[in-house]
């Protein structure tokens, strides 16, 4: 294989922030006296010895990554650490390792189902743990390495493209290093001010850290067995809605946004029709609830539908009520909104808006091309041309991700699984959104399942996250011909 010890050192990289991180963790559970500091000593001395001989046994080696590695280090990268996020489990509360694989992935990959019962009570180090996984692994560890460290060289780009959710053309910044700053400044910032704002409104300052990191990385891990019901509070649903709802938009628009680039901001149609695709369903399963249900009244169903539609399309999966129980029809609606996804470039998960936008124009522009055979009929987007290779990759997605969603649907039926639970399962996992419908709703765990199925749908969970692509290209004979 080429270039062997120019991935090495990245991953050794990536594992000694990782490192870093849990001795953070076993510093604040000394503090607190939560008596789960030995296992997160254990766990993060042990990945930063690791990851800095990794790092050094390889340092004199020059930077050669092409874009064909960085698929190989994104994919070994997240495998490597969703493995090593699952020592603290074991190390700590003695899980099994397949419980602590899924509990950790899910984590990293922002998707938010748990196999824990009563989260309430584990050690608070614990719990700040699984939101700080959801956090690094919102944005992505390998974007926050280029972005404060200068060791990636010209590979740093190869990395970024390959690691960034969703199709994007926009750029902040020529140098991929600066862009990748610069995304990470924005996202330390709304973590701070929601983390604020949840104090001022009545959390304690260790649930409103928790929440603010889980929020902006579209995560769903609360420290409450109740999502965000347990606090009972129109404020707080009202304020964590609102930044789910920024979280789900590009991360670019809020840039331009924040630096008066405002034709920018306002010619995007991916954030446009994500805020009209929002307020429709909202608007929708407010007005059947209130038709259906005369407890239902305008502000609480305003409310709830919001909260509950913003969580599921941005991948976020906080709850603060049993959408399942709302009705055949409404369930139905949050089963498709599973597919959804914010927008490119955020930290959602799903399909993203932009290919359903694609996909949509593109449809609509085939009944004019079938009227008119010798015209040149050409998508645009943000009017801009999307060249055909653009457009056979979006479509050519949309086929993988309806091929691994019901083959996947297929296996964990043939495992046992009913057929809703079959579906929301795997929706909710290659979607990374958390809770789903069936056995798995939103107000269950994963716990149930066994060790197998759970291991298949943390597999899933990583294929989701990276966008299918970038995993699946891996395990095709042609990648490994010329190594």
């Amino acid at each position: 294989m080429k270039n062997v010890r120019s991935i090495v050192k990245v991953l050794g990289t990536l594992f000694s922030t990782l490192g870093i991180i849990m001795l953070g963790c076993t510093l604040f559970s000394i503090v607190i006296e939560d008596n789960a500091h030995q296992g997160f000593a254990a766990a993060g001395i042990s990945t930063l010895v690791i990851g800095l001989v990794m790092f050094f046994s390889c340092y004199s080696y020059p930077n050669r990554i092409t874009k064909k590695e960085g698929y190989l280090i994104v994919g070994l990268s997240w495998l490597g650490m969703a493995v090593i996020s699952a020592l603290p489990y074991i190390l700590c509360l003695e899980l099994n390792v397949t419980d602590a694989f899924f509990e950790s992935t899910s984590g990293l990959t922002t998707t938010g189902a748990t196999i824990f019962n009563d989260v309430e009570v584990l050690p608070r180090s614990i719990l700040l743990w699984r939101s700080l996984t959801q956090w690094i692994g919102g944005m992505g560890i390998i974007v926050l390495t280029v972005a404060i460290l200068p060791l990636l060289g010209v590979g740093g780009v190869e990395l970024f493209t390959a690691e960034a959710p969703g199709p994007t053309s926009d750029k902040i910044h020529p140098r991929i290093r600066e862009t990748a700053k610069r995304l990470w400044m924005i996202y330390l910032g709304f973590t701070l001010l929601l983390t604020l704002l949840l104090w001022l409104e009545g959390m304690t300052l260790f649930d409103a850290v928790n929440h603010g990191l889980t929020t902006m990385a579209t995560g769903g891990f609360s420290t409450k067995n109740a999502s965000i019901a347990h606090f009972s509070s129109p404020m707080i649903e009202y304020t964590i809605g609102a930044f789910m709802l920024l979280a789900g938009i590009n991360y670019t628009v809020h840039f331009f946004f924040l630096t008066g680039r405002w034709k920018k901001v306002f010619s995007n149609e991916e954030w446009r029709t994500y805020m009209i695709f929002v307020g429709l369903f909202v608007l929708i399963i407010a007005g059947i609830l209130i038709l259906n249900d005369p407890k239902w009244t305008g502000e609480n169903a305003l409310r709830s539908s919001f909260f509950q539609v913003t969580s599921i399309i941005t991948t976020t999966g906080f709850v603060i009520d049993d959408y399942t129980g709302w009705g055949t029809g409404i369930t139905f609606i949050f089963f498709l909104l599973l597919f959804m996804g914010g927008c490119a470039g955020s930290t959602s998960g799903g399909i993203k808006m932009i290919r359903h936008l694609v996909f949509i124009k593109n449809s609509y522009l085939e009944f004019k091309r079938l009227l008119h055979p010798k015209a040149v009929i050409r998508l645009k987007i943000n009017q801009e041309v999307v060249p055909a290779r653009v457009l056979t990759h979006i479509l050519v997605f949309l086929l993988l991700y309806m091929i691994v969603f019901f083959g996947g649907c297929i296996l964990l039926s043939f495992g046992g699984l009913d057929f809703e639970t079959a579906l929301g399962a795997m929706a909710t996992s290659l979607s990374n959104v958390g809770p789903a419908i069936g056995k798995v709703g939103p107000v269950n765990t994963f716990a149930f399942l066994d060790q197998t199925t759970k291991a298949f749908l943390a597999f899933i969970m990583l294929i989701g996250r990276l966008e299918i692509y970038s995993i699946l290209i891996l395990l095709t004979p042609f990648y490994w011909r010329d190594f």
